[in-house]
């Protein structure tokens, strides 16, 4: 068993609540106007929406594929077993912060063979999942020295993705003329 150590060096909560959302700040800069624009015009030009990602970047695909099934539109999530198949009408979005993920990267290749366009979010433009996409989303996350003691591993670029597609969701409910309301129909209730 792993024995803590006698005097854990103290994080301010403040502090770190400063860094975390400074740094999704800045690394939402890097993504334009028109970038969105043809996300969401892509999002609504296809017939299912699939999303895909492993680990902590496949729960913050989940939570888009939730919310876009509220919107009203067809959403599902790779690797369910209730998945439809994808065809070439569909669009693929695949969430990858090092764009390195071996099954991203076959899935997008999968993909792409069978006609789908494929977005890809990613901190790395250059990587083998954003060379197999039609459009690449780069999640620029600022490098630091307190980066691995205040937000280790993907932390911010999950966060800030998962805010990346929040700023979406208005943006289509206004192209759909959907309410909250409309969307509360929608969502899920526990009988």
């Amino acid at each position: 068993m792993k024995q803590p150590s006698k005097e854990p060096e103290k994080l301010p909560l403040k502090q770190l609540g400063k860094f975390i959302l400074s740094n999704i700040s800045s690394a939402l800069d890097s993504v334009t106007q028109d970038e969105m624009d043809w996300c969401i015009d892509h999002i609504l030009g296809a017939k299912k929406v699939f999303l895909y990602g492993v680990g902590r970047s496949g729960l913050v695909g989940k939570a888009f594929a939730m919310r876009l099934v509220q919107m009203g539109l067809q959403a599902f999530f790779i690797g369910e077993t209730v998945s439809p198949v994808v065809t070439k009408e569909d669009l693929a979005i695949i969430i990858s912060n090092t764009g390195e993920t071996t099954s991203a990267i076959q899935t997008a290749n999968i993909l792409r063979r069978v006609g789908s366009e494929v977005i890809v979010i990613s901190g790395d433009r250059t990587s083998n999942l954003a060379r197999a996409g039609n459009m690449i989303i780069h999640i620029d996350v600022p490098s630091s020295s307190k980066r691995k003691l205040y937000a280790p591993l993907g932390t911010l670029f999950e966060d800030a993705s998962l805010i990346f597609f929040d700023l979406m969701v208005p943006l289509l409910m206004v192209r759909l003329k959907e309410t909250e309301e409309s969307l509360r129909r929608r969502h899920a209730i526990w009988v």
